[in-house]
């Protein structure tokens, strides 16, 4: 606007230097003395010369790129304009670069995601005849990550591995698993290369090459309110994608399995079937595994995503054990708080309910009635605590443990075994 306001006033002083003519504006009852001077000194003198001088203003600012540049360019997308009800600015901007972000994450992303389908057997109980057992087939659908050239495909393990049972009907482990490939109507079968249920986790593998492996970003460095895309194959619609901003980090979540998660949540839509597809950065780096999202009744725009970073040792281990190694204890623990200490002339800590067979608790002499105060010289009062230290070992590190038997202290160290 400042610019256009000195504009103005150029135009204005060049007009007055090339037409110094002095107008005066008369009220009707004034009167005009007659005039002595001829036609041409009279009228067409002044008329050719306010267009000399019109001429020679538009020539200047044509002449002159800034007042050119905003003459021409006076319906750009992009302008500010004051509003009378307040004292800022109202601001149209063009949103041509957000798309332009959003169509390159996509096509660099999408190549890499697959469409998963599974086949389960579901026994159903039918007691009112006898006992009977009915067996039908059932179908769920998921998404996956390509991490290598060779078939070697990133995933949930709750899309692969979801056996469970009730009183009235057994789901089996996944009889049939085909992957899609991303402009590819062919279905490739899959087998399950390892999985983890404490990470829901897994790696599945098809039998093809040249495939387009995703590229990784350093979840590590994600900012709440940066850009994001889930890509994924939602209700069975394969290849996907949803936009939205990063919400959260570090965003610890319980599921309904009471496994509680560090997550990356976004409101970016994340639907039943995106779970093992990617969410991405605006480079089209995967940032993180798409795998939950909170639904309900005034609930809208909130999924989680396993947070890429965590998930390259988990990988490498399910592709070279087929599971993940982890350091074991092996006991099963009460955590014991403030008030059920004094009720039972215990201590704040983790009660030993039981000591598994030749695990290296008992191999260290721990015994059931032990509370375990500390770990590696910190205090610990629940198992999260204890896992947590545990967890920041090795198989075959020492851990030191301070106990409280029977109302004495003392310490005990420890092998750390495998988990089974």
């Amino acid at each position: 606007m400042e610019e256009n306001e000195k504009e103005k006033n150029n135009t204005s002083n060049f007009k007055a230097v090339q037409n110094p003519t002095t107008y005066k504006t008369m009220s009707s009852s004034e009167k005009t003395p007659k005039s002595r001077v001829g036609f041409g000194k009279g009228i067409l003198l002044p008329f050719f010369s306010g267009v000399v001088g019109c001429a020679v203003v538009i020539g200047t600012c044509f002449g002159i790129p800034s007042i050119r540049d905003s003459i021409l360019n006076n319906n750009d997308t992009s302008y500010s304009s004051s509003n009378s009800s307040n004292s800022g600015l109202v601001s149209q901007t063009s949103l041509s670069n957000y798309s332009d972000t959003a169509v390159y994450a996509a096509n660099k992303i999408l190549p890499s995601i697959v469409g998963i389908q599974v086949e389960y057997n579901v026994n159903s109980l039918m007691s009112m005849f006898g006992n009977q057992v009915s067996t039908s087939t059932a179908t769920a659908s998921g998404s996956g990550i390509i991490i290598s050239e060779d078939g070697y495909i990133l995933t949930n393990n709750h899309i692969v591995s979801t056996s469970s049972e009730e009183s009235y009907y057994e789901v089996s482990e996944a009889t049939k698993i085909t992957v899609t490939l991303f402009n590819d109507e062919t279905e490739y079968e899959a087998e399950i290369v390892g999985t983890d249920e404490q990470t829901d986790l897994a790696v599945i593998k098809i039998d093809a090459t040249d495939l387009v492996k995703a590229e990784f970003a350093d979840s590590d460095n994600i900012k709440v309110g940066e850009f994001a895309m889930a890509v994924g194959s939602p209700l069975g619609m394969q290849d996907s994608v949803t936009a939205g901003i990063i919400s959260a980090v570090n965003r610890e979540v319980t599921d309904s399995d009471g496994k509680t998660y560090t997550l990356i949540q976004t409101d970016a839509a994340i639907n039943a079937g995106n779970s093992g597809g990617a969410l991405v950065n605006s480079e089209g780096k995967v940032i993180g595994i798409n795998t939950l999202k909170l639904q309900g009744e005034g609930i809208e725009g909130m999924g989680f995503a396993i947070p890429i970073n965590s998930t390259t040792d988990i990988t490498s281990q399910l592709i070279q054990y087929s599971k993940v190694r982890r350091p074991y204890i092996g006991i099963t623990g009460m955590e014991i708080d403030s008030q059920t200490a004094e009720k039972y002339n215990l201590v704040e800590g983790i009660y030993i309910r039981d000591v598994e067979n030749f695990s290296a608790a008992e191999k260290a002499g721990l015994k059931i009635g032990d509370v375990i105060i500390e770990a590696d010289g910190k205090s610990v009062k629940t198992m999260d605590e204890l896992n947590e230290i545990k967890n920041s070992h090795q198989i075959g590190d020492e851990l030191k443990l301070k106990i409280n038997r029977e109302g004495k202290e003392s310490e005990i160290t420890l092998t750390l075994g495998e988990q089974p």
